[in-house]
């Protein structure tokens, strides 16, 4: 089941050209991982990031199309990966079915303290509902 999130390119996104700033796809992407983590795996952050965050430690971007202000963004939040502590995801931004931007990045479960945290037992269950079917065997290793 894949988890997705709509964002209207809004000239806050936008360069004096009226194409997204590159910096403004980096806000997009963490809107999305905050959605997913809020509506899709019940964890939202500000509850859980008040005893605990999700930094991400990792992150690598293509950005293969221009987006104007405007057009409507589906970006897609998909996990590929669950260890001890860390969580990898995809994601991928499309527009009228054209790729927008496609990111692959690491978050890591940690306390207050930066110290990191095995993923609590329920946020674990629920990210592994979101593995595709064929890394389903990840979720728990």
């Amino acid at each position: 089941m894949t988890f997705k999130m709509t964002q209207k390119v809004l000239f806050k996104h936008c360069d004096p050209a009226g194409i997204v700033f590159y910096p403004r796809y980096f806000e997009i992407i963490n809107d999305a991982v905050e959605a997913f983590f809020g509506e899709a795996i019940n964890a939202p952050f500000e509850d859980m990031h008040t005893t605990h965050g999700v930094p991400t430690v990792e992150i690598k971007s293509k950005f293969t199309a221009v987006s104007r202000h405007g057009d409507v963004l589906s970006v897609a939040v998909v996990p590929t990966r669950i260890g001890g502590a860390s969580l990898d995801l995809s994601l991928i931004a499309t527009c009228d079915g054209e790729v927008r931007f496609d990111t692959n990045l690491t978050l890591v479960y940690v306390r207050k303290d930066m110290t990191t945290q095995q993923w609590p037992d329920a946020i674990r269950a629920a990210l592994a509902s979101h593995l595709p079917l064929d890394t389903k065997d990840i979720a728990h290793g």
